[in-house]
């Protein structure tokens, strides 16, 4: 690996150490008051790194305190790269498609279980910086039939070694966010396509990069955002193609899930996630609730997003859960945090539509992703999930969505969903992981290409950058350059 590129990505993750969190010290007789001085000299080197997040380190080094000036200079850059392609950028099919996976806790041992049984998979290498972990999915390939993979559990960057030494065709990542990039990037420059959990990234300049690596390296990089997928999701789809809506004017999508107890969990997710929100606000997962709005609407099809404006609220919650749930003197009491518990960004696309963004993962609340569609004969809304058409419905009233799906049901959950059962999230991951494979077994199109994970991942840093500068608005750079006003929309696919 060139030292270039370990300066460039230095993710934070593996680099606080144990005690590297964003706390205030505990009181003493020297210290009593319980909030936090801001101009700890520890605490702000922590805070930095956060901020900068994976591509960060060099600008930290060069001074770049301000989140918002750094990430305004990020968008600002002039680029360096040519024109997109003419059209959807796809690859010579491939009848075995050599997966090399990289982070296999939770999620990403969900999606391996969902590769074994896809036609046309070879699991060929495992990466996770615990051994245990690494033999799992060993054993479960062997248990499926296949050759033992390959293991790599040397240590955060045992990624690079993956890469250069596997023969492999698919890299595919399911780590903490602040290594998506770092991951994918390695993967292309290797000569491997690359695919992430969401979001791909969450700076701007991260973005850039994803897009400038594959294509210099004429390479797919995809964001896995399952719930495009969803049953419902891919219903609604079907309605919008089908003109049941009328023209689409607005969408509204969320992330409004309780998060507190995995946070402040001691094990997966709780292990890095309560840690962006030390240092960021803004909306740091936008992806799901954007996901299949973006779909609906065309963007990089035919519309684009424009520019947001994002404000968030104060932060409480995380606060209030450590004083209740953990002793006196312990250090998670003593955390403080900048994210604030909600936050609310208003997109504007190049056609005028506006699209309604939240995230709400700091407060006692019941699970929803929102999912509002509104055209100009009628509307789709989720949680609960109902209809109304106009000519077609009762006058002013819903109707429960489920009269509709034997009309409209997405040909794909036609096709495989019985397939799908018992995988996560309802299905949802399943099917994600099969189109995954499909497109390039046939050198078709991915669904989502790294234009798509460009733009929706965007969302993180300049709703950042909004609400740290007054809810100012932020200009989506236009990663394609262009081509959105040419590429065709996708089309209801079938298995």
């Amino acid at each position: 690996m060139a030292l270039g590129f370990a300066l460039n990505y230095w993710p934070f993750g593996f680099n606080l150490g144990v005690d590297g969190r964003g706390t205030a010290d505990p009181p003493t007789s020297e210290n009593p008051v319980s909030e936090h001085d801001p101009s700890s000299t520890n605490d702000l080197d922590r805070r930095q790194l956060l901020k900068a997040g994976a591509a960060g380190l060099g600008a930290a080094m060069l001074g770049m305190g301000s989140t918002g000036s750094a990430r305004a200079a990020a968008a600002q850059v002039p680029r360096q790269v040519g024109q997109a392609p003419a059209e959807p950028f796809s690859t010579p099919p491939m009848d075995v498609v050599r997966v090399g996976y990289v982070g296999v806790g939770l999620q990403g041992s969900a999606h391996c279980r969902n590769l074994l049984r896809i036609e046309g998979v070879e699991l060929k290498a495992v990466c996770d910086i615990v051994p245990e972990r690494v033999t799992q999915i060993q054993d479960r390939a062997v248990e499926a039939g296949q050759s033992r993979p390959t293991g790599y559990d040397r240590g955060a960057w045992d990624f690079v070694r993956m890469c250069e030494e596997e023969e492999l065709d698919l890299v595919y990542t399911a780590t903490p966010w602040e290594w998506h990039v770092p991951v994918c990037v390695t993967a292309m420059e290797n000569g491997k396509h690359a695919a992430t959990e969401v979001p791909a990234a969450y700076t701007i300049e991260d973005c850039w990069r994803l897009v400038e690596s594959a294509e210099r390296h004429q390479k797919h990089c995809v964001m896995m955002e399952n719930v495009n997928y969803g049953e419902w999701e891919s219903m609604v789809l079907s309605m919008v193609r089908k003109g049941a809506f009328g023209e689409i004017l607005h969408g509204e999508g969320g992330y409004l899930h309780d998060l507190r107890e995995i946070k402040f969990g001691s094990d997966n997710e709780g292990l890095w996630r309560r840690n962006h929100a030390w240092a960021r606000n803004g909306n740091l997962y936008p992806t799901h609730g954007l996901g299949p709005i973006a779909q609906c609407m065309d963007i990089n099809r035919g519309d684009r997003f424009e520019y947001l404006v994002s404000m968030s609220g104060p932060s409480r919650g995380l606060q209030a859960f450590a004083r209740e749930h953990f002793p006196e003197g312990a250090p998670q009491r003593y955390e403080r945090f900048a994210l604030g518990d909600v936050n609310v960004s208003l997109i504007k696309t190049a056609k005028g539509r506006t699209i309604y963004v939240s995230h709400d993962t700091n407060l006692p609340r019941p699970y929803s992703r929102i999912h509002l569609l509104q055209g100009t004969r009628g509307l789709f809304q989720g949680y609960p999930n109902r209809v109304y058409i106009e000519g077609r419905s009762p006058n002013h009233q819903w109707e429960e969505a489920q009269a509709y799906m034997a009309e409209f049901e997405h040909p794909l959950w036609k096709d495989i969903k019985a397939q799908a059962q018992g995988a996560g999230h309802g299905g949802m991951d399943f099917l994600e992981d099969y189109r995954l494979i499909k497109c390039l077994r046939e050198g078709l199109p991915t669904d989502m290409n790294v234009y798509d994970a460009a733009a929706i991942s965007a969302v993180c840093g300049l709703s950042e950058q909004s609400v740290a500068s007054g809810s100012a608005p932020a200009a989506f750079p236009d990663f394609t350059r262009g081509r959105w006003e040419t590429y065709p929309q996708l089309d209801l696919v079938r298995a």
